[in-house]
């Protein structure tokens, strides 16, 4: 690759540089300046322009500009006369009992039962963090032991993960302040609720396994640089804390040195006897290494080094360790491995449906699969044959059931379109399920319905999706639609409840959600149909859900907004490009925009390369080059109504992105007097972590946005 750089910047220059405005179109958007260098870079023998480079190094020109571009959308969305009600009905609908954290892993963010106290998170009414609490039973009063509502003013430092001791004695738990994903790890007593003085920090996407007796813990750590920026570009290694110690004596465990960019990360088996390195690169494979605790010079074997498929750790009983796997099942499968002949076992085999999570807990296997993107739950014995199947209040989604081979007590929770997530006890030894906790909302579910319909995409392929409406809904192609959609990393888009879309659906929308490929709804083939040079597919999938929901008379392209996050800002940025006629606005946010370098980064953005590839490879290069965002946007065309939402302190997908692909969006635009504006909100991330009252300002944001251009009542 060549890079040829003709042009600086400075603040003066981009103070003072024309605005793309009324001398083509006296309605058009008077936007904040946005200089286009006169950067090329060569690849494979293309050259492809980048005039917005400078956007990817912060400094007082991409300050200026962010500052500008607030300037202008705040206002502008601050006078649409529904903000304010919007705004107020959103603050009420968030007003009830919500349970875990939405960014932990899903088997533990409901109650997690360790040394017989129980610990659940639960964020009562309108608070803007959940707090974690303990009790002594189940059903006994809780006490509050981690208030992150307490750590900042402006409650914008969350609990970003914690891990209880398998004695219940210590949690340890992450603080991240301003949505970074970096993080600190801190270590409290439960019975007075004191921090010890020990500290990690420099971490980042790591977990915290500790040892059965609570003297020490496992966790993965970058190396620390003098750039907090491009730390996360080099590669993890294991280490292992002591109780007590600081953290600058931690022993290194386990690295990967062969390989830079395979990150190992470790597990404690519940009897304490294996540590299993998980070896992650990616999110179609990954490696399990091994090493016996029980043995202390014992070596690390490579059980699982073949790259194979993706193996998640379920737990150990005795010398077998128990996996779910895609080796040698597309669909999932569990699998066991003895530790003395690593030749995989299968206790429960390939389904029809994917098998979306499995658990070990009282001596079962709970296997969690989907079936077209809803969940359903079967129980084996350990010997693999099927006791019976969890009974469901519904068509919805289920998560849960933390690994605990030994503990028949376990608990799992439900929720859909229409109904709040609510947490169910189960007995597994008694097969009998309660329920737990279930919130009261001021919503009423009655007048709506949701309803799964499937439609073909421009190759034939059968897709399903979930619309969410009123049931006396006229199909006249005339009422204002939400499509929303991801596509990609095997995330499974399943039915959820949310004070977002409630308040959406009370305006009078419909919200349609599209199980596009690339997702994980029928296991690694429709992922993987859905990645690299077939990434197309993805978009190809989104536009048809757009063209059945016209031509089936739900709408029509002047009421049609399509909406998605992160990966999916990325599929609203590219269909936008492809098809601006059929959307009446765009809901981009915190995307990934410029494919052609979201791998330079950092080392987690080039792990994404599993999904999308790089440039390095030139079949890749010419798949990126022909969906990127922001490199196929052209002056020519009229875009639909867009506001882009990034964060500046977002270091996941970084805001340049975003940044790159408005001015890029805004400079072709010259000519259409539909707005593009972007809202770069100053402390906040990726989404994890965000406070209540910074998500119902941010969402008052979006669907006023929506209400003005999509013609619903109230917004004019």
């Amino acid at each position: 690759m060549r890079i040829h750089v003709i042009s600086g910047f400075a603040l003066a220059i981009l103070a003072t540089w024309p605005t793309m405005s009324a001398a083509h179109d006296p309605s058009a958007m008077q936007y904040p300046a946005a200089v286009r260098g006169q950067v090329v870079d060569e690849l494979h023998g293309t050259q492809v322009a980048d005039p917005y480079r400078w956007m990817e190094t912060p400094g007082p020109d991409v300050a200026a500009w962010v500052a500008a571009e607030n300037a202008i959308s705040q206002p502008y969305l601050d006078a649409i006369p529904a903000r304010e009600a919007i705004r107020r009905r959103l603050t009420e609908l968030w007003d009830y009992e919500q349970y875990g954290y939405s960014w932990l892993d899903e088997k533990v963010r409901v109650p997690v039962k360790r040394g017989g106290r129980y610990f659940y998170v639960e964020k009562s009414g309108q608070q803007n963090q959940g707090v974690l609490y303990w009790a002594p039973t189940a059903d006994a009063t809780p006490h509050p032991l981690i208030d992150p509502n307490t750590l900042s003013k402006d409650a914008t430092a969350a609990l970003a993960d914690y891990s209880i001791s398998p004695d219940g004695r210590y949690v340890a738990y992450a603080v991240a302040d301003g949505g970074t994903d970096w993080d600190t790890w801190h270590v409290r007593e439960v019975d007075t609720a004191r921090d010890l003085p020990d500290l990690i920090r420099d971490t980042k996407f790591t977990g915290v396994s500790w040892m059965p007796d609570a003297s020490a813990f496992y966790y993965s750590r970058y190396p620390k640089g003098a750039d907090r920026r491009a730390d996360d570009q080099q590669q993890v290694t294991v280490y292992r804390h002591r109780l007590g110690t600081e953290q600058a004596v931690d022993e290194a465990v386990y690295s990967t040195p062969e390989n830079p960019r395979h990150n190992p990360y470790a597990l404690v088996s519940e009897d304490g006897r294996w540590l299993v390195l998980v070896i992650s690169y990616g999110f179609d494979s990954n490696a399990i290494h091994l090493r016996d605790l029980s043995k202390p010079d014992a070596p690390v074997m490579r059980i699982l080094d073949k790259w194979d498929g993706l193996y998640d750790f379920l737990g150990a009983v005795g010398d077998r360790l128990y996996f779910k796997t895609t080796q040698g099942a597309p669909r999932g499968r569990v699998i066991a491995i003895d530790s003395a002949k690593p030749e995989p076992v299968e206790i429960v085999p390939e389904a029809a449906a994917r098998l979306y999570q499995a658990s070990l807990a009282g001596g079962h296997v709970i296997a969690n699969y989907l079936e077209d993107a809803r969940s359903r739950l079967r129980v084996y014995r350990m010997d693999g044959s099927l006791r019976g199947e969890i009974r469901l209040p519904g068509l919805g989604t289920v998560t849960g059931f933390p690994d605990a081979p030994k503990e028949n007590e376990t608990f799992f929770a439900y929720t859909d379109y229409l109904t709040p997530l609510a947490l169910y006890r189960y007995d597994v030894a008694q097969d009998v399920v309660q329920p737990f906790r279930r919130p009261k909302v001021p919503f009423d579910a009655s007048p709506y319905l949701t309803e799964q319909v499937f439609y073909a995409s421009k190759d034939g392929t059968r897709i399903p999706m979930f619309i969410t409406r009123r049931r006396d809904t006229v199909m006249n192609g005339d009422n204002p639609t939400l499509l929303y959609g991801y596509g990609g990393f095997d995330v499974s888009l399943t039915p959820v409840y949310s004070p977002v879309y409630a308040a959406w659906l009370e305006r009078g929308g419909i919200y349609a959600v599209a199980n596009l490929r690339g997702g994980g709804e029928y296991g690694a083939e429709w992922h993987g149909a859905g990645t690299k040079i077939h990434k197309q597919n993805v978009f190809d999938d989104f536009i048809s859900a757009a063209e059945w929901l016209i031509a089936n008379r739900y709408t029509s392209s002047a009421r049609l907004a399509i909406h998605g996050r992160s990966n999916g800002g990325l599929l609203v940025g590219a269909v936008m490009a492809q098809r601006p006629e059929l959307f009446g606005a765009a809901l981009p946010g915190v995307g990934v925009m410029d494919m052609l370098r979201y791998h330079l980064a950092s080392a987690n953005a080039y792990g994404w390369s599993s999904d999308f590839g790089t440039v390095e490879d030139p079949d890749q290069f010419r798949a990126l080059l022909a969906y990127s965002p922001v490199q196929n946007l052209r002056q020519d065309r009229c875009y639909p109504p867009t506001l882009v939402t990034t964060a500046d302190h977002d270091d996941r997908v970084v805001p340049w992105h975003s940044f790159k692909f408005t001015a890029a969006l805004q400079y072709a635009q010259h000519d259409c007097p539909n707005p593009v504006l972007v809202r770069i909100e100053t402390r906040a991330g990726h989404g994890a972590g965000k406070p209540a009252w910074m998500q119902i300002e941010d969402w008052a944001n979006q669907w006023a946005f929506l209400v003005k251009h999509l013609g619903m009542q109230g917004g004019s």
